[in-house]
């Protein structure tokens, strides 16, 4: 990027929230259903004469989101009209929240956020050819809003602080905040200038993916400084982001404020929070569950390496199951052991098989009988990822299962005995290098004898019996 320009960045991130109806209605709040208008009644359908309800978990969800980041939770909050016109909004306005948000400030990644308010979604429009086709399913499901302040100056930041916000909302329990079914969804407000006076904002939409994000961003700052390096001016705009084509393409002037009319929501009620038990501040502290951050500090203390500290909380599920294991082993030794499988097997396995449930098969109790028997030298390391294969794809007994595969390691001397005379006799010029003082030949002799006990020979066993017999 150019050094002559400086890149602001602020972020709009909404995420769709577990909640088991929508927010105005008791229509069933389902992300996976797949017939078209079927979670719908009379009032996300916007029909004349309905009155919506708050729903009040939804409420206590996006205030949970505000006590994580440190914010400030409202006393008086109340909803509003979002006035406009389009397909995918039945009522011809979205209920949503302005001037008082349930949540303002706060700090996530060395982030700060704007606000953190709560509105319903809007329904999901598709084109078939010259046909458009709308679905109201989605049409009114409670959706958090997070604004973040302009500070972000890199595609990374960016990409960072999502990453980390998505971590946060799952932790919580409050979305399952997976970016390819929608449930998450990010804009980003983009902006370049060579004063410390901000530029003009063009905001990018569509963003599926984290690394569309960064790329979306990248892209734009580029574009931008085309633009005025030609002598022209850059519109403030929305625009879309093509993912085939990896560029950004002009959907439509961006709106302001003023034009879509916002006024307090007649047919809602005003909330004092602070007469809502389970939404006082203190009591929302006392409750959250460990957070990202705190956890790394855990398992730094547990002597783990940096970087592996960061690979095991960036999955929710996996730090879980790590927690588990942990309450398995708890010496550091072991768990630096289950560490490295997790890190590095486990992980490899599960991005390779994207489609699986992680820790679906593999529980934490099997795969700490497995490091407990790698520490006890019952396996070696490579019959040991032999079993841990067999334990992601069908689960079972790490013992049960060394047994029926023969893969305990050897260490009878008679039979490394055996397999040491056998090496010698079919590798002699490698012998006599050895002798000759190539102590890499040893180890050549040592792999042999793993290979030709498919792994289960101790190898300081195996060692000890192939000297015995070259001496």
């Amino acid at each position: 990027m150019s050094k002559n320009y400086k890149l602001t960045i602020g972020l709009e991130v909404h995420a769709e929230l577990k909640t088991n109806t929508k927010m105005f209605c008791d229509s069933k709040n389902d992300p996976d259903e797949t017939e078209s208008n079927k979670n719908v009644c009379p009032i996300c359908m916007g029909h004349p004469g309905t009155l919506p309800v708050i729903n009040k978990k939804a409420v206590e969800y996006v205030c949970r989101v505000g006590s994580a980041l440190g914010g400030s939770i409202a006393d008086f909050t109340e909803f509003d009209r979002k006035n406009y016109f389009y397909p995918d909004i039945p009522k011809g306005y979205q209920i949503s929240q302005y001037k008082y948000p349930l949540v303002s400030g706060g700090r996530l990644d060395g982030v700060d956020v704007t606000r953190v308010h709560l509105e319903e979604d809007t329904a999901r429009s598709s084109h078939r050819g010259e046909e458009s086709y709308v679905d109201f399913n989605r049409a009114g499901i409670a959706l958090m809003e997070l604004v973040t302040e302009p500070v972000i100056h890199s595609a990374e930041q960016a990409g960072s602080f999502a990453r980390e916000l998505q971590l946060l909302i799952r932790t919580l329990g409050v979305s399952d905040a997976n970016l390819d079914k929608g449930e998450m969804r990010i804009e980003a407000n983009i902006s370049i200038s060579k004063t410390e006076e901000f530029g003009t904002k063009v905001e990018v939409k569509n963003l599926n993916s984290f690394r569309s994000v960064e790329r979306a961003i990248a892209y734009e700052f580029i574009r931008q400084e085309k633009v005025l390096e030609s002598g022209g001016t850059v519109d403030q705009e929305t625009r879309g982001w093509d993912e085939g084509k990896q560029e950004t393409f002009s959907q439509r002037i961006k709106e302001g404020a003023a034009e879509y009319r916002y006024f307090p929501e007649p047919d809602l009620p005003k909330l004092m929070l602070s007469e809502i038990p389970e939404l006082n501040e203190k009591f929302l502290k006392d409750n959250l569950p460990e957070l990202p951050w705190e956890k790394r500090e855990r398992y730094q203390k547990l002597g783990i390496k940096e970087q592996d500290v960061l690979d095991l909380v960036a999955s929710l599920e996996r730090g879980v199951f790590f927690d588990e294991v942990i309450e398995y082993l708890k010496d550091e030794k072991k768990i630096q052991r289950a560490v490295n499988y997790l890190t590095s097997d486990i992980a490899g396995y599960y991005n390779e098989h994207s489609d699986l449930v992680e820790f679906e098969i593999l529980t934490a109790k099997s795969f700490a009988s497995l490091i407990e028997m790698v520490c006890a030298g019952k396996v070696s390391s490579r019959g040991a990822k032999d079993i841990l294969q067999i334990l992601l794809k069908e689960g079972g007994d790490p013992e049960k299962i060394a047994e029926e595969k023969s893969l305990f390691q050897v260490e009878d001397e008679g039979a490394l005995k055996k397999v040491a005379i056998e090496i010698i006799s079919e590798n002699g010029n490698v012998v006599t290098e050895y002798k000759s003082g190539k102590e890499a030949s040893l180890q050549f002799l040592i792999g042999q004898g793993m290979k030709k006990t498919k792994g289960a020979a101790n190898p300081e066993a195996l060692k000890k019996a192939i000297l015995a017999e070259i001496r």
